[in-house]
């Protein structure tokens, strides 16, 4: 059996909203902001925390805007 990966919730800043709602979803608390250099938000995955349910990507917007 094999380990899940932890979620990818994006992979270049256009891809994420900031609207935390991954932030709010996560049942562990893995999931914390962080401001870039221009102050936008995004969220960060603290492994050790992550129990790679996957809530974080089902309830994204832009993951599942073409639903």
């Amino acid at each position: 059996m094999t380990e899940k990966e932890i979620p990818v919730l994006y992979r270049q800043k256009e891809e994420c909203c900031g609207c935390t709602a991954c932030l709010a979803v996560c049942p562990k608390d893995a999931i914390t902001m962080a401001l870039d250099e221009e102050g936008f938000e995004y969220p960060i995955i603290d492994a050790g925390k992550c129990v790679r349910c996957g809530q974080c990507l089902e309830v994204c917007p832009l993951k599942h805007e073409n639903r």
